[in-house]
């Protein structure tokens, strides 16, 4: 018997639930997967409380898109996956739980070099960065303002935009000033003075934003520095990009991603297991509870707390 955790009506983290579930076999095409770590990404809970708009709930709803783990059987018609091998799972469902069967598409090889806890920490965070990255062709020659620089999605953008070649500045508190710097990006304190203290910083001029904080101080600030509004991007504010005439990446937004963009997010995953076992990425781990403590990562990410929680059955 496997176990997960679910919940049958929006609210607190107190809805969540850790419960006994039937796993089948795997179909075709599908895979079983061991779980040895499952990221908490926010989006969770805003799914969790009401606060990302989703259908009705009429079964128990399971919970969490990112996660890494064993293969523990392989369905037909699946070709390059064995069993006893580890992977990392981007864009799955229900992976807050102790065994999954997930299509086998969602999988990626994992190196040795990667911890199931890193690699559960990958999917939403740099899938996002790096489509984003590759949507506003950030490159050589770019200065890029990232606007909450600190967090799992903002240290992803920095790391991927200085491999290629971007200069970057990142908003961030002071407390968080030193794990900017150390990721290659020049900090800027957010609050009153915020352009002045940008163009102080990068006196050649910003070329490119990201908004990741999803403030008016960060959405004004892009437009006043940014001179190609089809160069500035929110992951947060999406309902007011059209007006703003600015880009939108989820958030909110009333676009789906393009079959483009869908393809730059799965290629992060191998792209960023790759850097990592090479030793040119970072990962920031935060928290790592139980399982059946989902309910305290919930509220923990809600709260903001530094590096990424994860759950571990």
């Amino acid at each position: 018997m496997a176990t997960a955790i679910t919940y049958t009506a929006l609210g607190g983290p107190d809805v969540l639930t850790l419960t006994d579930i039937d796993l089948p076999d795997p179909g075709p095409g599908e895979v079983a997967v061991r779980i040895e770590a499952a990221g908490v990404n926010p989006l969770d809970h805003k799914l969790r409380s009401g606060l990302r708009p989703s259908p009705p709930i009429t079964t128990p709803r399971r919970v969490g898109a990112d996660g890494a783990g064993i293969v523990t059987a392989v369905g037909a018609d699946v070709e390059g996956l064995r069993v006893g091998q580890p992977v990392l799972i981007s864009g799955g469902a229900g992976l807050y739980a102790s065994d999954v069967v997930v299509p086998a598409a969602t999988l990626t090889p994992r190196p040795p070099q990667v911890s199931a806890a890193e690699a559960a920490a990958l999917g939403i965070p740099f899938g996002t960065a790096y489509q984003t990255l590759r949507s506003l062709a950030v490159g050589a020659g770019d200065t890029l303002l990232v606007h909450g620089g600190s967090g799992a999605v903002g240290q992803a953008v920095i790391q991927f935009a200085v491999l290629w070649g971007a200069r970057v500045l990142a908003t961030t508190s002071d407390r968080r000033a030193d794990r900017v710097r150390a990721l290659a990006a020049t900090p800027i304190a957010y609050g009153e003075g915020l352009v002045e203290r940008v163009r102080a910083a990068a006196p050649e001029g910003v070329t490119v934003a990201i908004d990741i904080a999803g403030t008016e101080e960060a959405l004004q600030a892009s437009i006043d520095l940014v001179a190609d509004r089809d160069r500035i991007a929110t992951l947060v504010r999406g309902a007011d990009a059209d007006g703003l005439g600015i880009r939108a990446f989820m958030g909110g937004s009333p676009r789906p991603l393009t079959a483009q963009e869908q393809a730059w997010r799965a290629e992060a995953m191998p792209v960023t297991l790759h850097l990592l076992a090479a030793g040119r990425f970072s990962v920031e781990l935060g928290p790592q509870l139980p399982l059946a403590e989902a309910a305290e990562a919930h509220r923990l990410v809600e709260s903001g707390v530094d590096g990424k929680v994860v759950l571990l059955p």
